[in-house]
C-alpha cells in the first residue's frame, strides 16, 4: 500500500490535529521523502516536532485562508491530505463567517494551489455534518465538498481531487468520550444531551485507513465513506462507567443548538448511485453539466426506494461491544493499566 509514497513529498494541512498525528504515527517507518505540516499554531507544531523528532517532517506556519502561505508549503508536493478546518459546532454557530473562510474558502485555496503546482492527488476530509447540514460547520463542509467536486470536473488539469467523509472519531477534539472520562475521574455527574442520540464509533486508525483507501482507489470527484458501527450516547456513558468501575450519576441536559439526533454519512440521493465496496461506500461525482435537463426535466425514481446510511440504521453496538471498542483507545488503556 505504501509503495506509492516512496520518495514522495506529502502535505498535510491542519497536520497538528488528531488526524495529522495519526498519519505521522502510521507513516513513521515509511520511506517518504518529506512530510510537510501546514498549520497556524506554533505551540502545537513545537510539541509535535519534539514528539516526532524526525528530520523528514517539516513544519510550515501558515493558514489555509492565506493563498501565499499555502503556495509556500505546496511547492514540490506530490500528494495533499487536506484536514485543516474549524470543527467545533458551537464555534461555527457563533462565528459562521470564520467557518466559511477556513472550511470553504480555505479548501478552495488548497485545491487551486494544488492544481497550479501540478500535485498528483488531493484528498479533502469531510464530515457527517455535511450531510443534510443543520449547522454552520456542516454547511461550510458541504460547500467544501461541492467545491472539490466542481473543481474535479475541470479538464484543464491532471490533479485527482477526491474526498472522505466520516462520523464521530472517538477521542478526537470535541468528542464526548474525553469529556465523560474527565467527568468520571473527577467524580462529576455525566452530562448527556439525549439518551437515544447515536454516533458512529470510529478510531483515528479507521480514519487514516479510510483516507488511504480513498487515496488508492479514488477517481476524480469521488467521496468515500467507511462503514462503521454505532452506539447510543447512553451506552457510551455506561460502558465507560463499567470500564472505570465508577458510580457517577447521569444527567440529561437536552440537545444542544445545532446538534443532530443521529449522524448521516450518505444521504438518500447519494445512496441511489453509491457503490457498495463491502467495508466502504464510494459516492461518485455528480457529472451533470450546465445542461439543466438533468436537474429539472429528468428524475430518478429509485430515490423513493432507498434510505440514507446513518448511525440509526447501521450496526448497533451494545454496552459490551462499546467497551471493546473503547479499549482500543490508548489513553483509556493507559488509565486502566491494560496492555
Amino acid at each position: 500500500m505504501f509503495d506509492i509514497f516512496s520518495g514522495k513529498i506529502i502535505l498535510i494541512t491542519g497536520g497538528t490535529g488528531s488526524f495529522g498525528n495519526a498519519v505521522l504515527d502510521r507513516f513513521a517507518e515509511i520511506d517518504i521523502d518529506e512530510i510537510r505540516i501546514l498549520s497556524r499554531d506554533e505551540k502545537k507544531q513545537d510539541d509535535l516536532r519534539k514528539k516526532t523528532n524526525d528530520p523528514k517532517v517539516k513544519f510550515y506556519i501558515g493558514d489555509v485562508r492565506d493563498p501565499q502561505s499555502v503556495n509556500s508549503a505546496m511547492a514540490g508536493v506530490d500528494y495533499v491530505f487536506h484536514a485543516a478546518a474549524l470543527k467545533q459546532v458551537p464555534t461555527a454557530e457563533f462565528f459562521p463567517w470564520e467557518a466559511i473562510k477556513t472550511n470553504s474558502l480555505g479548501a478552495l485555496n488548497v485545491i487551486d494551489s494544488a492544481i497550479n503546482h501540478k500535485v498528483k492527488k488531493v484528498i479533502v476530509l469531510s464530515t457527517d455534518k455535511a450531510v443534510y447540514p443543520i449547522n454552520a460547520m456542516g454547511m461550510t463542509k458541504a460547500l467544501m465538498e461541492k467545491i472539490m467536486i466542481a473543481k474535479s470536473r475541470e479538464t484543464n488539469h491532471d490533479t485527482v481531487l477526491s474526498g472522505t467523509r466520516y462520523g464521530n472519531v472517538m477521542a478526537s477534539r470535541g468528542s464526548v468520550i474525553p469529556l465523560f472520562v474527565e467527568q468520571i475521574k473527577s467524580g462529576k455527574t455525566l452530562t448527556i444531551t439525549d439518551l437515544m442520540m447515536t454516533r458512529f464509533m470510529m478510531t483515528l486508525e479507521n480514519a487514516v485507513e479510510l483516507v488511504l483507501y480513498a487515496f488508492q482507489n479514488a477517481e476524480a470527484g469521488d467521496i468515500f465513506v467507511q462503514k462503521a458501527p454505532a452506539s447510543t450516547v447512553e451506552d457510551v456513558a455506561k460502558a465507560l462507567l463499567e470500564l472505570y468501575n465508577a458510580k457517577n450519576e447521569i444527567k440529561i441536559i437536552g440537545t444542544r443548538h445545532g446538534e443532530k439526533l443521529y449522524e448521516s454519512l450518505v444521504n438518500r440521493e447519494e445512496m441511489v448511485k453509491a457503490v457498495d465496496l463491502d467495508e466502504y461506500y464510494r459516492i461518485p461525482a455528480d457529472t451533470r453539466d450546465l445542461n439543466y435537463n438533468l436537474f429539472f426535466s429528468e428524475g430518478e425514481n429509485r430515490i423513493n426506494e432507498v434510505e440514507e446510511y446513518t448511525s440509526h440504521n447501521t450496526e448497533r453496538l451494545d454496552i459490551e461491544g462499546t467497551k471493546k471498542l473503547l479499549l482500543k483507545l490508548d489513553f483509556i488503556r493507559k488509565d486502566l493499566g491494560v496492555q
